[in-house]
């Protein structure tokens, strides 16, 4: 079979692909722009598509930029989303967004630096770009530069200090809701005790530049209304010494056991802590869930690598990405935050108390 292509490395333009078709070169840019308003057969469509398929056509880009003042390129924008491997998931949920509408992605992370940041959105403007997911690692309030003013813009994992932009967050609320009825509904009554408060003074970890996280007060918030409509309370807070790791949460159940607390489920702030707490029950020989229920937050794949698997709240990492794709595409720019739900990935850690 001969290659019918022409030769050369030359684009392949309209008129060649009109020519193939055996149509006019306008019936071949309406189709390739996707106009449904000529009144062209279904036939024309095929043939026009098999042809450039034939010859490899590829459009214009450019032209079509200065035709439609569109570039057909997203750009999130991220702290560390991107280069590193703990929520890069809501990268590939935009990502696989945009590519059914057949829109490129660009990705940059600024390593939480200001002055990076703006010498990013400087390049990116000037590669006609025709929005922005502005993304953060971690749930939190921000201060989205000025820059962001002059383009669409969706904060994805994170929330404008002055709440006047569109964002998707998940539902960390509802999810310290769902932590808590999964213990009552156990049974578990009294002797639940929260595990990964900060101590004073702290705002968050250092690796994270002390950012305050929103996972912690919502995931609380909804732990303590949850308990409160079965009229029931925590039994109090173990804080980590600075930061949600399983170091910290071994050390944070160690103090409490030795303080003399008979805790009946453990709600730890992350899957981490919760690794943590394990550590420490098990050397103190308390069995996990007979002894003692335990659940983390996040989801991680740590969860489901501890004996016996651990019952975590998941971080919807992929789901967060498309639906911030789908916003910044939508017709409907006005203020708002929307949640998106976390599910619950049931492990082996919660049983009925019987202490």
């Amino acid at each position: 079979m001969t290659d019918s292509r022409p030769s050369g490395t030359r684009r392949v333009t309209l008129s060649q692909v009109a020519e193939r078709a055996g149509v006019s070169r306008s019936a071949v840019s309406f189709v390739m722009n996707g106009r449904t308003d000529q009144r062209l057969s279904a036939d024309v469509f095929e043939r026009v598509r098999r042809a450039a398929e034939e010859l490899g056509y590829r459009p214009n880009q450019t032209a079509k930029t200065l035709r439609t003042g569109r570039s057909g390129t997203i750009a999130l924008v991220s702290d560390f989303v991107s280069s590193t491997s703990y929520a890069n998931a809501m990268v590939r949920g935009a990502m696989r967004a945009l590519r059914e509408r057949d829109i490129l992605l660009f990705t940059v992370d600024t390593e939480g630096d200001p002055q990076v940041e703006e010498r990013l959105l400087h390049s990116l403007f000037g590669r006609d770009i025709d929005g922005v997911i502005y993304t953060s690692m971690f749930t939190r309030i921000v201060d989205p530069p000025p820059l962001l003013a002059s383009t669409r813009t969706v904060l994805l994992n994170c929330r404008a200090r002055g709440g006047d932009d569109v964002a998707v967050v998940p539902d960390e609320v509802e999810a310290g809701r769902e932590a808590a009825r999964l213990l009552v509904a156990a049974g578990h009554t009294d002797g639940i005790w929260f595990v990964g408060d900060l101590p004073p003074g702290r705002r968050g970890g250092l690796l994270w530049n002390e950012w305050g996280p929103l996972a912690l007060p919502e995931r609380l918030e909804g732990i303590e209304r949850e308990l409160a409509s079965s009229g029931l309370s925590l039994a109090g807070h173990v804080a980590v010494d600075d930061d949600w790791d399983a170091p910290n949460g071994q050390r944070a159940v160690e103090r409490l056991l030795e303080d003399g607390a008979r805790p009946s489920a453990l709600i730890c702030v992350n899957d981490a802590v919760a690794a943590g707490a394990y550590r420490a029950l098990h050397a103190a020989e308390w069995r996990i869930p007979d002894d003692v229920s335990v659940i983390g937050f996040d989801g991680s794949p740590l969860a489901g690598m501890l004996e016996p698997s651990l019952t975590s709240i998941s971080l919807p990492h992929e789901d967060l990405g498309r639906r911030a794709a789908a916003l910044l595409l939508s017709d409907d720019a006005t203020p708002r935050v929307e949640r998106v739900r976390m599910p619950v990935h049931l492990g082996a850690s919660v049983g009925s108390p019987t202490r």
